[in-house]
């Protein structure tokens, strides 16, 4: 038998190498303080800006198995979470290299398969103590930065400034609490909905400034809409002063009357603010996104209590993407903001503020499309549908067909889900029919419930009821009050009275960083999504990594127990009992090896440790602690409260972060675990047989 695995070895596991060579690529994207990647195309030589795992698989040249194998188990963490994927990608290379050094040592690989899978599910069972509910977090978050005794001063000074702008506050408040005083600012605003947005949201960088920006649709003259309230645009910009890190004064507000008029309306003062510093607290670092993400929130919670339910719901969130504008205009805007032709800009400016009967089209809106499952007559090929020598080409009779449909139903806009006809598109923009293409299906959905229209595969199924009303087409106007022309591309704004819809404006002056913005604010808004559905979250900053880490290394020193006929009970055969139960410290190490090396891979890349030698030591201190402490979850948890989890003696952040509190998802870091460790053993058990015949 030791013939046997000398032999295994001699001739080594190539996918596990594979393996080990690809995560390798993914090292510095691991921990909040990630390094971002330059990705160039050889063919164009443009130039990509990353930081996720996603995109640095995506880029690299997968041709043998272990590659395919590994980008089909990062795209399926992906697209069930989207998170986690530089975790699975880190575990995949360590426990590579741990299982080749199993095998170095002649340990069967049936014993690394049966010995590792049986620690990383007692791993996540041991990790259920540190599971913290959403109600508890969120009340904790609150504790954390309200003073009961200074509510009126840094309290709201930090819940204003981190969700709204004060003077949009006012219109939220108002208009949930008093709507009989509110002045009607939409008279075609949707019935019944209790919860209208203001059209201006603040864009969430402008915290950083003196001065609050609004970002507002063009033609917007609602400035002064809440008439009485004693709030001017003055005593908003004294208000950021007071935020400045020129002006601040702590635990003190020199404008107690103005913060008072921006207080919610719960008797809980950080009732409405709980899923903004839940969000803080999942971001990870990521300070533009956050900012979108807390008015999104702030919105989205408001119309939840309506409801009775307080989910996020990232069926009602769009993104754009904007290149040419400073990252500071990123913003929330309700409606759909997309960017069409300079032409089909013209055509906006002339709708004015006319309603508009809208058309939603499933598909493309092209005369080759037909729908999925469409079955062609076999051998037959259409040469022409209705003969008439007195027109031009099939394609000019479709465009004419087409044409007439949209005029006689006096449609001005259309939304298509999929692409449209380049020639139709011009024909349209003639007509004064806005077309606009690649719309998500759930901006459809969101358009048809509240305009009444109803979505359509072709237009020959177009009758009067599928077509809606009430929509309005303006263009959008950056934080400065300017239009905006991109050049090729200007960004419009498509909004109806009552829609849920909320689009997050990601702006940015650098070409390859418009990729890396989306990436970024998509993931933030998943883990807060996936925290609220799981209800409970993990503590982060390594603690439950480093709980893993404690828990291994005690089922290591266990004594190993003689084998036993209820041991051979667990095997297919009696004979593999003895090995797994010989190995098991052995293969318990190196699955422990594993995380220790994310612990100090982490640490380094935060600058907690000069090297990865001293974050190891660093963290077999705190395994000795734990130990000594007689309880490793207790003593975890306190280093978390205290902020002190994987915290070394120098670096940048060494006496700034006492208390900063960061989580994690449970579902997505646990599943995260097992897809790394099943696609380790899955290379493993190929390649023993494949060498082994």
């Amino acid at each position: 038998l030791p013939m046997a695995f000398r032999d295994v070895n001699a001739r080594r596991h190539i996918g596990l190498q594979q393996l080990s060579s690809l995560a390798s690529t993914g090292r510095t994207l691991l921990g909040p303080m990630k390094s971002h990647k330059f990705i160039v195309d050889e063919s164009t030589n443009q130039s990509t800006l990353i930081c996720s795992a996603v995109r640095l698989i995506e880029s690299l040249d997968l041709t043998t198995a272990a590659g395919q194998l590994l980008n089909e188990t990062i795209q399926a963490q992906n697209k069930e979470f989207k998170t986690g994927m530089s975790t699975l990608l880190f575990l995949v290379g360590a426990w590579s290299n741990a299982v080749v050094e199993c095998l170095q040592q002649n340990v069967p690989v049936s014993a690394i398969v049966s010995v590792m899978s049986e620690g990383l599910s007692s791993c996540c069972e041991r990790a259920q103590c540190l599971q913290i509910s959403i109600h508890d977090v969120k009340k904790e978050l609150c504790s954390s930065r309200v003073q009961p005794n200074a509510f009126k001063g840094k309290s709201c000074q930090v819940a204003c400034d981190s969700l709204l702008n004060p003077q949009d506050l006012l219109y939220f408040q108002k208009d949930i609490s008093a709507p009989e005083e509110v002045i009607s600012i939409n008279s075609r605003s949707h019935q019944g909905d209790d919860c209208n947005f203001n059209k201006c949201l603040v864009s969430p960088l402008a915290h950083f400034g003196s001065v609050a920006c609004l970002v507002k649709p063009a033609g917007d003259k609602r400035s002064s809409a809440i008439s009485g309230s004693g709030v001017m645009a003055s005593s908003c910009i004294k208000q950021k002063l007071t935020h400045s890190r020129h002006f601040t004064t702590l635990g003190k507000s020199h404008f107690p009357s103005q913060q008072a008029s921006f207080q919610a309306p719960s008797a809980d003062p950080c009732e409405c603010y709980g899923l903004g510093h839940l969000a803080m607290a999942l971001s990870h670092g990521n300070q533009t996104g956050v900012k979108l993400l807390q008015s999104i929130a702030a919105y989205q919670q408001e119309r939840a209590e309506c409801r009775g339910s307080s989910q996020l719901n990232t069926a009602e969130i769009v993104t754009c993407s904007m290149l040419g504008l400073p990252e500071s205009y990123s913003c929330v805007s309700p409606g759909f903001v997309t960017l069409v032709s300079p032409e089909q800009a013209s055509l906006i400016k002339h709708f004015g503020d006319k309603p508009l009967r809208i058309l939603l089209v499933e598909g493309d809106l092209t005369e080759q499309y037909r729908h999925l499952g469409f079955n062609r007559p076999c051998n037959v090929r259409t040469i022409l549908e209705h003969p008439n020598p007195q027109e031009g080409t099939t394609g000019d009779t479709w465009l004419s067909r087409t044409l007439d449909i949209l005029v006689s139903f006096e449609v001005n806009l259309v939304l298509v889900k999929g692409n449209v006809c380049k020639d139709l598109l011009d024909r349209c923009i003639t007509s004064r029919i806005l077309v606009i293409a690649s719309v998500p299906r759930h901006v459809l959905c969101a358009f048809g419930e509240v305009t009444g229209a109803q979505a359509v595969t072709y237009l020959t199924q177009l009758n009067a009821s599928c077509v809606g009303n009430g929509a309005q087409a303006e263009l959008w106007e950056a934080s400065d009050g300017r239009a905006v022309d991109l050049g090729e591309l200007v960004p419009v704004r498509i909004n109806v009275g009552g829609i849920p819809l909320l689009t997050a404006v990601l702006t940015t002056a650098v070409a390859s960083k418009v990729q890396l913005l989306e990436d970024q604010f998509w993931t933030l808004v998943y883990r807060l999504h996936h925290a609220l559905n799981d209800g409970k979250v993990f503590p982060g900053g390594g603690a439950v990594e480093l709980l893993c880490l404690s828990h291994i290394q005690a089922l290591a020193e266990q004594p190993v127990p003689p084998a036993s006929e209820k041991a051979g009970k667990e095997f297919p055969s009696p004979w593999l009992a003895a090995p797994a139960a010989e190995y098991k410290s052995l293969v318990l190490q190196a699955l422990a090896s594993g995380w220790k090396r994310y612990l100090s891979v982490v640490m380094c890349n935060m600058a907690r440790a000069p090297s990865e030698l001293e974050a190891c030591a660093l963290v077999d201190q705190h395994l000795r602690e734990a130990a000594a402490c007689g309880s490793p979850s207790a003593y975890i948890l306190g280093l978390f409260r205290r902020g002190d989890v994987l915290r070394g003696g120098s670096g940048p952040f060494t006496g700034h972060s006492q208390g900063v509190r960061v989580y994690d998802n449970v579902a997505a870091k646990t599943e995260a675990w097992r897809r790394a460790l099943d696609l380790v053993l899955l290379v493993l058990q190929t390649d023993a047989e494949i060498i082994t015949g």
